[in-house]
């Protein structure tokens, strides 16, 4: 640690990877939020002159890809993409594959070489959606990042999102959302199963805040036992909690935020078939004014963005005052210059 500005803040060297804000204190986010809130006010156009930032996408990206690149290039920096297939060779992930088929280049050669062109290297890798206990541990991802002797950002991984977290930490602070509310991140419908990700790094982000934090989800898309343990153990450590419900009407009552968003059914995890048996009548399951009686008429709603108009979230609701999404979008900006500066800065 060093001081600047009259406190106490980490050095640059202090971080080496944002994988998960799991692997900070909670004094270490909120330092980091000041850094991104400071920045916004303050911007440092000159910070990372000469730095070079690497982007990996095995998976598409919209806010993440443009937020990133406008972060290091408001900081001085350059930015390289690389989306394997797209202009490049498709990657292989697999070890020990017999590489006969369309992929010309494994990640155990690629990365290493991205990684030598740039100053910190940011991967997105989403789960494979097929062995629940291989995504809980992060296989693939853990894998890529071993081949990185650099700075490295999680720009997604298969039950983790560090990136959304802290921008939305940081939208509940923008928005004056008291510390101790009440948070709901209420499972809403989709046509297909989505990844843990968000879900997940979202749900430990405001137990780590310090919220009573409130999952609300329908039979069958209980959040893993792991997760909601590590949320669990950040709550405790925060003055938070952690419950769960199907009870739509119990969990909406006296929220400040709901969190809408999107996971397949954990009780049939890579069964295609089960999981749309399980969702086929949960059309309901769509963010609409009627949810918000007179017991939460002042909730916020929140979701990460894309949303599927009007079967996760109706226009009324999107389009309404309530709605924070473009905010958090905006917030991927700011939080992301933090980091990169954290990481680079000299």
């Amino acid at each position: 640690m060093s001081t600047c500005c009259g406190r106490r803040c980490w050095r640059s060297a202090d971080m080496k990877r944002f994988l998960d804000l799991a692997d900070f204190s909670r004094a270490e986010i909120v330092d980091l939020l000041a850094l991104a809130a400071r920045l916004e006010r303050q911007p440092e156009p000159q910070a990372l002159a000469g730095r070079m930032l690497g982007l990996l996408f095995m998976n598409p990206s919209l806010r993440t890809l443009a937020s990133f690149q406008a972060a290091m290039a408001r900081l001085g920096g350059n930015s390289f993409v690389i989306t394997p297939g797209q202009g490049t060779w498709l990657f292989e992930t697999r070890l020990g594959a017999t590489m006969n088929g369309a992929s010309a280049e494994h990640v155990r050669e690629g990365i290493p070489v991205l990684a030598s062109y740039c100053d910190v290297l940011g991967i997105r890798s989403f789960a494979e959606g097929k062995d629940l206990n291989a995504d809980l541990a992060e296989t693939n991802f853990s894998a890529m990042a071993s081949l990185v002797n650099k700075p490295l950002i999680n720009m997604e991984s298969a039950v983790n999102h560090p990136c959304q977290a802290l921008a939305d930490w940081k939208t509940l602070d923008d928005c004056a959302i008291p510390t101790h509310g009440k948070f709901v991140l209420s499972w809403v419908n989709h046509p297909r199963a989505l990844p843990l990700a968000v879900p997940a790094a979202t749900l430990h982000m405001a137990a780590m805040r310090g919220m009573q934090v409130t999952v609300l989800r329908p039979e069958g898309f209980a959040l893993p036992a792991a997760i909601m343990q590590k949320a669990r153990a950040a709550a405790a450590a925060s003055g938070g909690s952690v419950t769960e419900t199907d009870d739509r009407a119990a969990a909406l009552a006296g929220a400040q935020v709901v969190y809408a968003k999107e996971w397949g059914a954990t009780a049939a995890y890579g069964d295609v078939k089960a999981d749309a048996a399980l969702r086929a009548s949960l059309g309901d399951w769509c963010v609409q004014n009627s949810w918000f009686t007179t017991t939460a008429a002042d909730c916020r709603l929140m979701h990460c963005l894309p949303v599927r108009r009007n079967v996760a979230i109706a226009d009324e609701v999107l389009d309404g005052p309530r709605s924070l999404v473009l905010q958090e979008a905006y917030n991927r900006l700011t939080a992301q210059t933090a980091v990169l500066h954290r990481l680079l800065a000299r």
